[in-house]
């Protein structure tokens, strides 16, 4: 049994899609089977032309907190039973829901003011809880930690139904792979380029790249004309060391032919720019000057609309979102996706107020020396081992035309406001 939680803006369209036929049928039977809207008659509004009364009946304590009310009111948790096993009757899946609400503190047991909520079923191995956040007492329920919590609620209902597992399966022995044959490839100091070691194979694809075989008192091996320009020559080595290694060959190519270490020098991680981003921005907190400039690079992190963390769970609950509307049957790696999501919310949860602290830190001198201090002993930034120095940077513009793009894909661009995403 596995529960996957989010946070949405609009009851009404979420109610539509969870009680409605859906575009593509995959619901059946859509019905309500439990809730607490504190006097609501729920049972009477879950029709599907009174849609909009029970999401008014959830939203009730939304707007009397006016401005003071959560830009996302609205808790979705979903619970799906293992489809191995019986699926359960609507009692059982109702109390499932009970359980749920109860451990996440959105409705625990005996308390008169706590959060609205409803359980929805639309398919077999699941029911669907709806709740909203804002308290009747006007509180709003923070959902601090309440990724754990679901789950650790699931392993012991499936416990309790006999779910679980008596044994885990065997592990299969995985036979160790042989060592592969390797192949040098080195730029000589007349100028030519060799490469040495291979087999039959490894010999017809350096010739199919341009290599020529040759064998003299320096012993067998395949070579490049030093008449050739040095670019083409960096060229053939990368061809060739690319379509050997794509034949299980082991590859030493020289660093001095490798586009890629080239490439790696001028941009640490390569395509991967977001993480360079973050890379550069944790050089930045380590080099910070001042109190206002630590402060202003811990701010591009904890931003709580722009920051790196706030970007980064949009981008995995987008990720789970879009892996369900691919493929319907992968729900249990987009439930993965939603997890990962709840857990950096969780980690924003733990750094909520911390910004008061942060100023006290970086107005005070002594802090700030004694940091400087302990990170003289550190080892330097990865950024710093990794830099293009001045010489490789012109020899990289002169060979690259591409090289100023590489260079301007490290630059930390201004966030962007998150757009608005319906849910």
């Amino acid at each position: 049994m596995i529960a996957y939680l989010q946070r949405k803006q609009h009851t009404l369209g979420l109610l539509s899609q969870q009680l409605g036929l859906g575009q593509r049928g995959e619901y059946t039977d859509p019905r309500l089977i439990d809730g607490e809207c504190h006097g609501a008659p729920i049972e009477m509004l879950a029709r599907h032309d009174a849609l909009p009364y029970l999401a008014q009946a959830l939203d009730a304590p939304v707007p009397r907190l006016g401005l003071r009310a959560p830009q996302r009111p609205v808790r979705f948790c979903s619970v799906r039973s293992d489809p191995r096993h019986p699926d359960l009757s609507d009692a059982q899946w109702a109390d499932v829901a009970r359980r749920m609400v109860a451990t996440t503190g959105i409705a625990p047991p005996g308390d008169p003011d706590a959060c609205r909520w409803i359980a929805l079923r639309n398919q077999a191995h699941q029911v669907t809880v709806l709740a909203t956040r804002v308290r009747e007492d006007g509180r709003v329920h923070e959902p601090y930690r309440d990724a754990f919590r679901p789950q650790t609620e699931c392993q012991r209902i499936a416990a309790d139904l006999g779910h679980l597992p008596t044994a885990l399966p065997p592990t299969p022995h995985v036979q160790e792979p042989s060592m592969p044959i390797t192949v040098t490839i080195t730029a000589e100091p007349s100028g030519s380029i060799v490469a040495r070691g291979g087999d039959s194979l490894a010999a017809h694809l350096l010739n199919h790249a341009g290599f020529a075989f040759t064998n003299d008192w320096h012993g067998p091996r395949h070579r490049l004309p030093t008449s050739m320009d040095r670019g083409e020559q960096a060229a053939i080595a990368n061809h060739a060391a690319e379509m050997l290694r794509a034949a299980r060959y082991s590859v030493a190519l020289d660093p001095a032919l490798d586009s890629t270490e080239v490439a790696s020098r001028a941009n640490p991680l390569g395509p991967y720019t977001a993480g360079a981003e973050l890379l550069r921005l944790t050089d930045q907190i380590r080099s910070a000057e001042s109190g206002a400039e630590f402060q202003q690079a811990v701010d591009h992190l904890l931003h709580p609309e722009q920051g790196a963390l706030e970007q980064l769970r949009e981008a995995l609950e987008a990720a789970g979102e879009q892996i369900t509307d691919l493929d319907d049957d992968s729900y249990r790696l987009a439930d993965r996706f939603g997890f990962a999501a709840e857990f950096v919310s969780a980690a924003q949860s733990e750094l909520v107020g911390s910004e008061r602290e942060l100023r006290r830190v970086s107005n005070s001198p002594q802090a700030l020396a004694e940091a400087r201090t302990q990170s003289s002993a550190l080892p330097a930034p990865r950024s710093a081992a990794l830099a293009t120095s001045p010489a490789a940077a012109k020899a990289k513009a002169s060979s690259t035309p591409a090289a100023g793009a590489a260079d301007a894909g490290i630059v930390v661009r201004p966030s962007q406001a998150p757009s608005t995403r319906s849910r």
